[in-house]
């Protein structure tokens, strides 16, 4: 039996005949090429972890009218603690703060123990108006602010009634403000003491100030913290997603919480390390260093995901 000739459709190129009443192949064809939008516009268009939008503005917009709705309850209640003698005003304090962590989703591990004795100086680094609830929710001593915080609508309120110290930061009022901060300690107070200075954008630890460490001296104990936000959505946070948690520089107080509260699955790990005594150390020189120094290996060792034992 011969054989067809193959068909010549172009130079060089044969192609074989295709028999009668079999159908020839279709191509595939094309049309527009697929485009792919962004789910949300802006610096934050490549963030796999967000959420879709209409869920996430409904979960931020819960989030938020709950915390406001909660504090509003809870500053009469505190306000009128505050006027007795006894822990009743700082154990409510602690539990505000653990369930703002709550209705935000902010899930809390703490490795170590807090040295819960009077007239204690907790050291931590600061990287987010977070850092208060969650060492307001573990601890039970007032926070070193700025002053600024003071005048803040109802954040400034609710810090008045935690009983914080304002600093204003200013050489001429150093002299004072760290004599309150003794008095407050010699009453038997504890403090929350952020030596950086201000936030930092949540990859690193800022140099510790010597210049914080004026009232170490009426510490009976100094006890280091760090403090890291290391999941969201469940899974690690990289480099990339820090600025979801970090608040720095010009960031306003308000656009960012309502992008963090969209989140979920957030978390963030406390470590105490141990306490010691302030006459441990020589001078207001070295005792910065080795809290910093400490504060610093801690965090990075959080930031790069693995377990730390103490």
């Amino acid at each position: 039996m011969n054989a067809e000739a193959p068909r010549i459709d172009s130079p060089g190129i044969a192609t074989p005949e295709v028999p009668a009443g079999k159908p020839k192949a279709r191509r595939m064809k094309r049309g527009r090429p697929l485009r792919f939008n962004p789910r949300m516009p802006g610096q934050m268009w490549n963030d796999v972890l967000g959420e879709r939008p209409l869920g996430g503005r409904f979960r931020a917009f819960r989030r938020i009218f709950t915390a406001v709705l909660f504090t509003l309850l809870c500053i009469p209640i505190q306000g009128l603690l505050v006027q007795f003698s006894g822990g009743a005003k700082n154990s409510f304090a602690r539990f505000y703060h653990r369930t703002l962590c709550w209705i935000i989703g902010l899930k809390l591990r703490v490795i170590g123990t807090p040295w819960q004795q009077p007239r204690t100086l907790y050291v931590s680094n600061h990287s987010s108006w977070l850092d208060i609830l969650v060492l307001g929710s573990t601890l039970d001593a007032r926070f070193v602010s700025k002053a600024e915080v003071g005048d803040w609508p109802l954040l400034g309120w609710v810090a008045k009634l935690g009983r914080s110290v304002f600093v204003s930061r200013s050489r001429t009022r150093a002299g004072s403000e760290a004599q309150e901060m003794r008095a407050r300690m010699e009453a038997g107070d504890s403090l929350i003491l952020f030596p950086e200075g201000t936030t930092s954008d949540g990859a690193r630890v800022l140099p510790f100030r010597s210049s914080f460490f004026a009232v170490a001296e009426a510490a009976e104990r100094i006890q280091p913290m760090a403090l890291v936000y290391d999941r969201l959505g469940g899974l690690p946070v990289g480099r990339r997603d820090r600025p979801i948690f970090a608040w720095y520089g010009d960031m306003e107080t308000a656009s960012h919480a309502w992008k963090l509260l969209r989140r979920t699955g957030t978390r963030v790990t406390v470590v105490l390390h141990e306490s010691f005594p302030p006459d441990a150390v020589p001078d207001r020189k070295a005792l910065a260093a080795r809290l910093g120094r400490t504060v610093t290996q801690t965090a990075a060792t959080l930031r790069q995901n693995r377990d730390f034992v103490l």
